[in-house]
């Protein structure tokens, strides 16, 4: 009963946008010397959450927080004394490692150049192409979605057709009577993109509707497609610096911070050393 009311009372403090934390901490649970405070709980609840909502939440926190208790307190009794000296190290390196990974993650941040010009992007490119063979099918199209009925469908068609600077214009400025569009053909996308923006297009039909230079229309129940697709590089290709110049940013950028991370900790070691911080003895 006195858990039950402890609960409703946590439940309608965390409702208030203003708390008063009482002097002294009120545990609201033990196991062992172990005590579970009220303040603990203070957060746990999402705001607009019910009455029993939250006191199943909460019932449940403390019934998990409990348990844990008692196991690891089990465990401190009942592990051998080798198991638990491997687990005191296994977590000390842990924390060694959790502490140094964010303290030269910070350093890093500071001190790495992001810049990345078109000139190194091509360097690196050049010197790795044979590398990069793309997994699947590169395509450079584009096309239009419109409903059947549109009463200016042969004018769109013949500036979709044509594509030159002012029809592509007027394509855009009509483009909210398309249920879907593209029309960055000079970008290659991924086959499998193609297969979700154009559905009727499979792994079994691509060959017919996927073809350097082809222009048509395809009818559905409801809607018309228009697509001109300008070029196909086909699987295993070397793919093209387009396609990858944001992958090799990001490698470059990797490649610095490997190179950053070693200086850092060579110069870390070597000013131990320099100020007799560090020494090995022989």
């Amino acid at each position: 009963m006195k858990l039950f009311q402890i609960i409703i009372l946590v439940v309608l403090t965390t409702s208030c946008e203003y708390f008063k934390t009482p002097k002294e901490p009120e545990a609201i649970a033990r196991v062992g010397n172990d005590y579970l405070y009220k303040e603990d709980i203070l957060n746990l609840i999402p705001k607009e959450t019910s009455k029993n909502d939250s006191i199943a939440i909460i019932k449940a926190y403390i019934d998990r927080w409990a348990t844990q208790k008692l196991l690891y307190k089990g465990a401190e009794i009942n592990l051998s004394k080798d198991k638990t000296v491997e687990f005191d190290a296994l977590i000390q390196q842990y924390k060694v490692d959790l502490y140094t990974k964010a303290y030269i993650e910070e350093l890093v941040i500071r001190k790495i150049d992001t810049i990345i010009t078109e000139e190194e992007i091509k360097q690196y490119y050049e010197k790795n192409k044979d590398f990069f063979k793309n997994s699947s099918e590169l395509v450079k199209l584009r096309y239009i979605n419109l409903v059947k009925e549109n009463p200016k469908f042969e004018k769109i068609k013949a500036k979709f057709t044509s594509f030159a600077s002012k029809d592509k214009k007027e394509l855009e400025e009509l483009s909210i009577q398309f249920k879907s569009y593209a029309f960055n053909d000079s970008v290659w996308v991924d086959v499998n993109q193609i297969y979700e923006k154009l559905p009727f297009i499979n792994l079994e039909n691509k060959q017919q509707y996927l073809s350097d230079g082809i222009n048509y229309q395809y009818p559905d129940s409801s809607t018309v497609w228009l697509v001109k697709v300008k070029q196909v590089l086909p699987k295993n290709s070397t793919a093209p610096l387009q396609f990858l110049r944001p992958t090799i940013k990001q490698v470059i950028i990797n490649n610095r911070k490997l190179e950053l991370i070693n200086t850092i900790e060579k110069e870390i070691t070597n000013d131990a050393i320099k100020n007799n911080k560090y020494e090995i003895y022989k």
